[in-house]
This record gives structure tokens, C-alpha cells and sequence, in this order.
């Protein structure tokens, strides 16, 4: 008999084990507590996001690109920090060679964060949180590879990815590839105010001088601004066939702290800022918040913003897929 065969549904509810009156009490009070503590940390200026999605194929054969929209990742965090409150997660992967690397790291790595976030509250929060990140992509991209390593004939796809974790007020940016992050901010100059953008993630170029003497120191080469004349990244997820010539998975983190200025977080893959500059693309959907919106809500104006955005990109000529996810912050 197998000892680890599935047992039996229950044909009835469980009964709780009689619990002492004062151990009962005693719990209840703590519970209570944490959710006090919660409320305050709430109250304190912690934004509320909402992420909206424009996905287009463009010219390709096949939709490579994969993105997760998380406003609420407590959800999957299997004991949340009790003075944390608010934790959001939202994320663009391009795909190259195939779109298994893309889906499967937008199916992999939010999970990989959820069970490796930090459990407690701390003053090294912020290194807990960095070291995180950097596990899940390095555990994710391991994953994969030992799982395409394993496929007859082995799978070769990699992807890019840009991930945004939001911790309370605090947006931490993890990216590696040619996706980028960039922020909407109000910005006083004199007695007007006017629209900025910042740019939240690096891209990771081959000709880069950084990644170039990587590559090299490597055994790799670099030629007409590719790996070995092929692939345009210089870091990415999956990718087996690239690993030992200097393509590595370890993203670049950046923070920042949002705040009452802040409009919004663009989130896209290459093919948006193919036909879009960083400033172009933040002024667009700004001005298509602006317009007159008659009888649309706050929301139905983000998510045609965003939809709107997407298709400009394939009307200016991208023939690449375009995927673009429109974080909206509010206080």
C-alpha cells in the first residue's frame, strides 16, 4: 500500500480542537492588534495602484510578450509583514526565440518573490526587499533553464522583464533587457507646474562598455551591437545557449518614493519606445488623461489612455509586439 496516497475528502466539516478560554481570548487581542498596527501604516500616505493593460501583435507570427498585473500581492505572501501594509506587483516580459521563457517566468517569479519576501518588519527592510528580488531572478532563471535543458530538442528562448514591486510608498524597479519603467511626475517651475518623466530601469545593450567587457572576459564576442552578431540584450532570463558567453540574469535595481506628485508608472516592452521616446510616451497618455472626459470615470479614462497608447505604437510602424501596462497612483 502506498503511504502517500491521497486520503479521503472529508464527509464533513472539521471540528475545531476545544480551545482554552483564555488562550482564545489571547489570540483574538493579538490578531486584533496586527490589524490595528496595519490600519495605522495605512493611514499614512500609502498609495493606492491600479494597472491597466494594452497588448497589440503587431507584425509577428506570435504574441512573445507576457505581463502580470498584482495590485494586491499579499494575497500570495504566505505571512505578510504585520507593519506592512499595501504590497503590489506588476511586470512586462518580451519574449525572443519563442514565448515559453516569457510566460513562463510571468507564471514563475511573482511566486518565487511572494515565498522569499521578507517576514518581519526591520530596519534592513530595504536590503531584505533587494535581496529578494535579486533571488527570485536568479531562482526563476534556473528554473527555467533546467526545465528547457530537459525539452527534446531543448528550448532556446529567453525574455527581457521589468518588474515594479510597490512596498507601501516605496517602488522598487528590477529590470534587465530593453523593457523599461518610467514615471509621471508634477513638477513645480515657478509658478506652473509641468510634466516630467523619470526614467526607473537601465537597459542592458551588448555595445554598453559595462556589458561589453563582460561578454568579452567571457569568451563571447560582440558584433553589429549583438551577442555573437545575434541576440540584442546583454542580460535577460532563459537563454540557455548565451549563458557561458557573458549573458547573465541579474537585473538592476533602482528605488523610489512615491508621492502625492506622482501620476502614473509606464511599464513596456521595446516595441513601444521603438516609435516612442521615454518623454513622447509620458506625455501622450498625459494628455489623454487631460481631455475632456465627459461621463467616463477615472479608470475608463487610464484604460482607454492605455489602449490608446498601444495602438499609436503600431500606427507610427512597430511591427514588433507591443505590450505596455499603465500604473495609476493615487492618495
Amino acid at each position: 500500500m502506498d503511504l502517500f496516497e491521497d486520503l479521503p475528502e472529508p464527509s464533513c466539516a472539521p471540528t475545531e480542537l476545544p480551545t482554552r478560554p483564555d488562550a482564545k481570548r489571547r489570540r483574538q487581542e493579538e490578531e486584533e492588534e496586527v490589524q490595528l498596527e496595519r490600519k495605522k501604516v495605512c493611514n499614512k500616505g500609502v498609495p493606492v495602484l491600479r494597472g491597466y493593460v494594452g497588448s497589440r501583435q503587431g507584425e509577428r507570427d506570435e504574441m512573445q510578450d507576457a505581463h502580470v498585473v498584482l495590485p494586491d500581492l499579499t494575497e500570495h505572501l504566505t505571512t505578510p509583514p504585520t507593519q506592512v501594509c499595501g504590497v503590489s506587483y506588476f511586470a512586462v516580459f518580451d519574449g525572443h526565440g519563442g514565448a515559453r521563457a516569457s510566460r513562463y517566468a510571468a507564471e514563475s517569479l511573482h511566486l518565487n518573490l511572494a515565498r522569499t519576501f521578507p517576514r518581519r518588519s526591520s530596519e534592513n527592510l530595504d536590503k531584505l526587499i533587494k535581496k529578494c528580488l535579486l533571488d527570485s531572478f536568479r531562482q526563476t532563471d534556473e528554473d527555467f533553464l533546467k526545465k528547457a535543458s530537459s525539452q527534446k530538442p531543448v528550448w532556446k528562448d529567453g525574455c527581457t522583464a521589468t518588474c515594479l514591486l510597490v512596498v507601501q510608498n516605496t517602488a522598487y524597479i528590477a529590470n534587465l533587457g530593453d523593457s523599461r519603467a518610467v514615471l509621471c511626475r508634477m513638477e513645480e517651475e515657478g509658478e506652473e507646474r509641468r510634466v516630467v518623466s523619470r526614467a526607473l530601469s537601465r537597459e542592458h545593450n551588448p555595445t554598453l562598455y559595462e556589458e561589453r567587457i563582460r561578454i568579452q572576459r567571457a569568451g563571447g564576442t560582440v558584433r553589429e551591437g549583438r551577442v555573437l552578431g545575434i541576440l540584442e540584450v546583454s542580460r535577460s532570463l532563459g537563454d540557455g545557449q548565451y549563458k557561458r558567453c557573458g549573458v547573465i540574469s541579474t537585473p538592476d535595481l533602482r528605488r523610489c518614493s512615491l508621492t502625492s506628485a506622482d501620476r502614473f508608472i509606464l511599464l513596456a516592452c521595446d516595441g513601444l519606445f521603438k516609435v516612442f521616446t521615454a518623454e513622447e510616451a509620458v506625455k501622450y497618455v498625459f494628455g489623454l488623461l487631460q481631455e475632456d472626459g465627459s461621463g467616463t470615470n477615472e479608470e475608463g479614462r487610464y484604460e482607454a489612455a492605455c489602449q490608446r497608447l498601444a495602438s499609436e505604437a503600431v500606427r507610427r510602424g512597430c511591427a514588433d509586439n507591443v505590450t505596455v501596462i499603465l500604473v495609476s497612483i493615487g492618495f
